[in-house]
């Protein structure tokens, strides 16, 4: 595969122009090797020793991580996503249980808008309740999608459909 990658799709600066060339040339690298795991994880790590703990490198790791069926660590990664996206809401100490929607009007945060930071939180932490309901963590997952429920009443996320299916899920198993 990386044989038919063209060199000027591996140098185009993709994400903004925060996160170093090089580091971003391996997220393409290891996306172009997504089929070979191995390969895609080294490029993964060089693109995390050359930029650490930058939330590019962590989405990165959440996308591999998520597409192999790897939970768990798409999970880890998850959870990082969610503290970077609290980091650009200014809520750098917080924890994600703390964001209301009477808080986020104490901050003037819009969760109902089209702002990144709020959207960025959104989606993490829809992310983060959904790997916790495919991992068994059933309470935690729907702890978590709640959340986003409140700050997100026109459910432009999806946590309702995730919360009815962990609804579901628990009929059954009180069920048999």
């Amino acid at each position: 595969m990386l044989e038919e990658v063209d060199e000027g799709w591996l140098a185009r600066r993709y994400y903004g122009g925060d996160l170093p060339a090089e580091a971003e040339r391996c997220l393409h690298l290891a996306a172009a090797s997504h089929a070979d795991a191995d390969a895609a994880l080294a490029h993964l790590a060089r693109a995390a020793a050359i930029a650490p703990g930058h939330r590019l490198v962590d989405l990165g790791h959440y996308k591999f991580f998520f597409y192999k069926a790897r939970l768990a660590e798409a999970l880890d990664y998850g959870e990082r996503m969610v503290g970077h996206a609290m980091a650009a809401l200014g809520l750098n100490h917080a924890d994600w249980r703390a964001v209301t929607p009477a808080a986020a009007r104490r901050i003037g945060v819009d969760f109902t808008g089209l702002e990144p930071a709020p959207r960025l939180f959104l989606s993490a932490l829809t992310a983060v309740g959904y790997l916790l309901l495919r991992l068994g963590r059933i309470g935690e997952g729907r702890e978590a999608l709640e959340a986003v429920r409140r700050l997100d009443p026109e459910d432009r996320f999806g946590a309702a459909r995730l919360i009815a299916v962990a609804d579901r899920h628990t009929e059954e198993e009180e069920d048999a």
